[in-house]
């Protein structure tokens, strides 16, 4: 531990080492186990509220309370604690008098950040705190190295996700966005829940014809006992269905998907998200559940539907409005949508896109667009042009998705070179992408060859194919519907955090070699 430490904290930490040696001489096991309060600091709150000194001191009650000690104010005789537990923070008053000498030479070797435990009455101080004025006290466990004083800069905000468990002590507001995407899941479940869906697990490692479901780069691995080359999976989708096909005609699964992938203030390349499947039900009918459940997590997890999110006001009230990535691409390239899905005129229009755009990403986008089908060229330029047109004060659900952009949506019937897709974008990102699924198994084999030869020729997220899924839909899948929302940008919208990693407890970070 000390080749960690620079000199001052090292002295600190030796200080603090000889501090639990002392409280072992007085009969206290600086690292105990078994105590249990009987109380929180919300039940102490919630009994007395604003009460005045003089209601307390009528029924002030025996309070059993541990947790973290934040700070320290001593006064020879006395002291007053700020004590943390996962309900909130209490002060302790700590007193010679009360506690006895065996109590109070414990309480002098005390330090912030160490875990203690306090028993005693409620009373109201004259500064008007309420606090539980200690008659027995104790140290339970010494913290041997020192909370920071402060956290700032870019170098600490890496230490902090490096260092969670003193990031969710030290750092104001970083336990709430925890608790709250928390009550996101949870809330979630409850949603699904009560409209009849079943909770599954799939498997997480794939063989490499299953790691489907998603256009993405899967990390690899390899399993001794049987000699298996296997993947992690990208998405849980391809599974889920399987489900469907054998019965489960409403089901759901929150997991961890992994992607070998970049990162950025969005992206991780581990990540959790939810998949939903709904048989006898159509895009259509997701887009009314997802705005039903948007609507209900705002208001269970921020008290209302209007959010602030980095600055923007977002009202998550349905309905939301639906932007055509057809016209809306075809229109940023100067062409109508029939002649760019057709291709007349695309290579020309695109180049002319490139050369006018001032973004270098968007600019190199669309130079590579140039190789692609006209469908994913239109949805190139959509991401370049039109995403950031997207409304900001509330979500809006982009439609009319060409064919070769979903390997793994259903063929509109109007209009077969266009898939009954969605996504959903709220504050600038995308939450939620929805479609009614493909059931027709011959078609479904048709475009897992399209994608092995996008494979072979170099698109190394093109996904692979999956024999025993299309065995599947050949047994007969119902029509059916499916969505996928990400757990981690639903957290960063309903806690206004600016990255991914922020509502992530350990992202993932470079070594420090």
């Amino acid at each position: 531990m000390a080749e960690e430490l620079g000199s001052t904290e090292r002295e600190i930490v030796a200080q603090r080492v000889r501090k639990a040696e002392e409280l072992k001489k007085l009969g206290v096991n600086p690292f105990g186990n078994g105590h249990a309060p009987a109380h929180l600091a919300e039940d102490v709150l919630r009994r007395y509220g604003d009460q005045p000194a003089e209601e307390i001191a009528k029924d002030p009650g025996s309070w059993s309370v541990a947790g973290r000690v934040l700070a320290v104010r001593s006064f020879g005789k006395a002291a007053f604690l700020r004590l943390r537990d996962r309900s909130g923070e209490l002060q302790v008053w700590v007193k010679k008098d009360k506690v006895g000498d065996q109590g109070f030479e414990v309480f002098k070797l005390l330090d912030v950040g160490d875990l203690v435990a306090a028993e005693g009455p409620a009373t109201r101080t004259k500064t008007g705190e309420l606090t539980v004025e200690a008659h027995r006290f104790t140290i339970l466990t010494k913290a041997v190295r020192p909370l920071p004083e402060k956290w700032h800069g870019l170098s600490d905000v890496e230490e902090r996700y490096r260092r969670r468990y003193v990031d969710l002590v030290a750092t104001p507001g970083v336990r709430e966005t925890f608790v709250k995407r928390a009550r996101i899941v949870s809330t979630i479940r409850r949603f699904l829940d009560e409209r009849g869906y079943l909770e599954v697990e799939t498997p997480t490692l794939h063989k490499p014809e299953e790691a489907g479901g998603a256009a993405a780069r899967p990390f690899e691995t390899h399993h001794n006992a049987l000699d298996l080359d296997l993947k992690l999976r990208i998405a849980t989708e391809l599974h889920l269905k399987r489900l469907v096909v054998g019965g489960l005609e409403r089901v759901y699964e929150i997991g961890r998907i992994w992607r070998n992938e970049g990162i950025d203030r969005r992206h991780n390349p581990e990540f959790t998200s939810i998949e939903f499947y709904q048989a006898y039900a159509t895009h259509l009918d997701l887009m009314r559940l997802t705005e039903e459940l948007f609507h209900r997590l705002a208001v269970e997890v921020t008290g209302g539907p209007i959010i602030s999110f980095q600055g923007q006001r977002i009202d998550l009230t349905p309905p939301y409005p639906r932007v055509s990535m057809l016209e809306e691409g075809a229109r940023a390239l100067g062409l109508s949508p029939d002649d760019a899905l057709a291709g007349r005129g695309l290579a020309e229009a695109v180049a002319r896109a490139a050369s006018r755009e001032n973004d270098s990403e968007g600019a190199w986008k669309l130079e590579q667009a140039a190789r692609r089908s006209p469908g994913e060229i239109l949805a190139i330029a959509f991401e370049v042009f039109a995403e950031r047109e997207l409304p900001r004060d509330r979500p809006a659900f982009v439609v009319d998705f060409p064919l070769e952009t979903s390997p793994l949506s259903r063929r509109r019937d109007a209009d077969p070179r266009l898939v009954d897709r969605f996504e959903l974008f709220v504050g600038g990102m995308e939450l939620a992408n929805a479609f009614s699924e493909l059931n027709d198994p011959m078609d479904q084999r048709a475009r897992f060859e399209a994608q092995m030869k996008a494979k072979a020729a170099g698109d190394e997220e093109a996904m692979p194919y999956d024999e025993d899924f299309v065995r599947a839909l050949e047994h007969g899948m119902p029509p059916t519907a499916g969505e996928g929302i990400g757990i981690d940008r639903l957290a960063m919208l309903l806690t206004d955090s600016a990255s991914i990693r922020d509502v992530i407890l350990f992202p993932l970070l470079k070594s420090r070699d």
